[in-house]
């Protein structure tokens, strides 16, 4: 099948895919540029979800100063290569999460890292609040685990709703971009410095 080469351009441009990939998903999608790129989208999530697993011992410390330097934020982004450390679009992404992380405040980077005795004191709190509530010890667990990823999701990064775009989560960002750069990426740890607080 002959592909019309504006449509593998153009799919090219929106996707950042390979000129074959690109090719491919419009021979399998009757030329639809439009499915094509959603095709594009699933395989490279497919292929970032098998390459998270991998290791990542390169990478960058990323600093952002906020306006009025009252507020700055150090990250340590990770990813395979110092080859992808070295990227524009790696660099971007470290940003990004910098400046996200001087607005959105977490305090942990993801869930496992939340001390058991801070998400017991959680639990303690939301049972004590419900506890005259007269509903059945079973809602009240799905309440309580209702409010439990909520907690997460203020205070983990990867579960925060990116600062830019709430339609997306840090780790759904952070997969984008394993998916056009090719490698697994992790953020280490981070520290924010806000000028007064401990």
């Amino acid at each position: 099948m002959k592909i019309d080469a504006e449509k593998i351009k153009t799919l090219r441009k929106s996707t950042g895919a390979g000129f074959l990939d690109c090719k491919k998903a419009l021979e399998e999608n009757d030329e639809n540029v439009e499915k094509a790129a959603e095709f594009l989208r699933k395989k490279g999530m497919a292929n970032a979800i098998k390459k998270m697993s991998r290791e990542a011992n390169q990478g960058i410390i990323e600093n952002y100063i906020h306006p009025g330097a009252q507020l700055g934020v150090m990250v340590e982004i990770n990813c395979e290569t110092d080859f992808v450390a070295r990227t524009a679009e790696f660099k971007e992404l470290a940003h990004e999460i910098a400046m996200h992380i001087a607005i959105a405040d977490p305090k942990y980077v993801k869930r496992e890292d939340v001390p058991e005795n801070v998400l017991n004191r959680e639990k303690e709190i939301y049972a004590e609040q419900l506890k005259n509530s007269g509903k059945p010890a079973n809602v009240v667990e799905k309440i309580i685990k209702g409010k439990i990823e909520k907690f997460y999701k203020e205070i983990c990064l990867l579960d925060q709703q990116y600062a830019r775009d709430n339609s997306l989560t840090i780790h759904d960002l952070i997969k984008s971009f394993i998916a056009k750069l090719g490698e697994n990426i992790t953020v280490r740890r981070f520290a924010r410095f806000k000028i007064g607080e401990e």
